[in-house]
């Protein structure tokens, strides 16, 4: 019942470098521009390919102020890209000429990748794999055969994989793929890009604190309600302690914390961002729910001006 990586929803201090880092430098789609809707004086950013499809999103919360964060222990600590098998090179260019920090290439499993750093600082790979079917989206600057396709994976650090490992196989439908040093690979459905979720023990770590430059939380992909009510009467039998649904408009969700501590999401895959915006249009006007038109007028007037 779960289908991949549908999100990753992080936390930036600098709207306009935000959005300059994943449009203009890693050719992201601006998908949808909106509120959290949780607290409606807050933007909510989406980006990802053409049509946000489930597995390419990254979404952030820009909390002017807020102190930087910590990686560390029961967090989603590392998001990465999967971009094509021969565009490396193209990368290690462009990163050079936008003066973006990056190592690497570095190999693991059967990839190569770059580690980077956006601008507030949350780590991002860029992995070429041989096994990702997706098509990039030209972009300025960025050939389809460059640019990124979708995730390739995150990385969830715990303090004991295994713990991680044996709850998502036998309750979120994961398998293990392949073991290496203290990095444990599973993935749901076919083993391919966008499905693949990393598991590394760091024990000695201090635990992740929350703030500018961390991942808030990763969302799983489910076919519709019916397959996410399945798997939340599942988590509940077990004691884990979940949401009710909450309508997010373009997918419904529900929380919960997996036994090592990591805040984990199960989306629905639609109705997708097409709902409210033709594709030529994503991201250009502030789209709200719903529930919150009647108050737009006051909510555009609390939220930080965008240039």
């Amino acid at each position: 019942m779960i289908k991949g990586i549908h999100h990753v929803t992080a936390m930036t201090g600098n709207i306009r470098k935000n959005v300059r880092f994943y449009t203009e430098i890693l050719g992201l789609q601006f998908v949808k521009k909106t509120v959290n809707y949780d607290s409606p004086d807050t933007w909510h950013f989406y980006f990802g390919d053409a049509t946000g499809s489930p597995g390419s999103v990254i979404t952030f919360f820009p909390f002017l102020g807020m102190p930087r964060g910590q990686s560390g222990v029961g967090s989603t600590n590392v998001i990465g890209f999967s971009v094509g098998t021969d565009s490396l090179d193209f990368w290690k260019k462009r990163l050079k000429e936008y003066q973006v920090d990056f190592r690497g290439p570095f190999h693991r499993f059967d990839e190569s990748y770059f580690t980077l750093y956006d601008l507030d600082g949350m780590e991002l790979e860029l992995v070429a794999s041989p096994n990702d079917p997706r098509k990039g989206v030209e972009t300025p600057g960025i050939k389809g055969e460059n640019a990124i396709k979708g995730f390739s994976h995150v990385e969830l650090t715990c303090s004991i994989a295994d713990k991680t490992a044996f709850f998502m196989v036998n309750k979120l439908d994961h398998k293990r793929l392949v073991e290496e040093n203290d990095r444990i690979r599973l993935y749901t459905g076919e083993a391919l890009p966008g499905n693949y979720v990393d598991l590394v023990s760091r024990p000695s770590m201090p635990h992740h604190k929350g703030g500018i430059g961390t991942a808030h939380h990763v969302a799983f992909s489910t076919t519709d309600l019916e397959t996410q009510k399945q798997l939340k009467d599942r988590l509940s039998k077990t004691g884990i302690q979940v949401s009710q649904v909450l309508d997010r408009k373009y997918f419904q969700s529900v929380y919960f914390r997996e036994p090592g501590g990591v805040l984990f999401e199960i989306a629905t895959m639609g109705p997708g961002f097409l709902i409210d915006e033709a594709p030529d249009a994503l991201g250009q006007s502030l789209k709200l729910p719903d529930w919150m038109e009647p108050d737009r007028e006051k909510i555009e007037a609390m939220l930080p001006p965008l240039e």
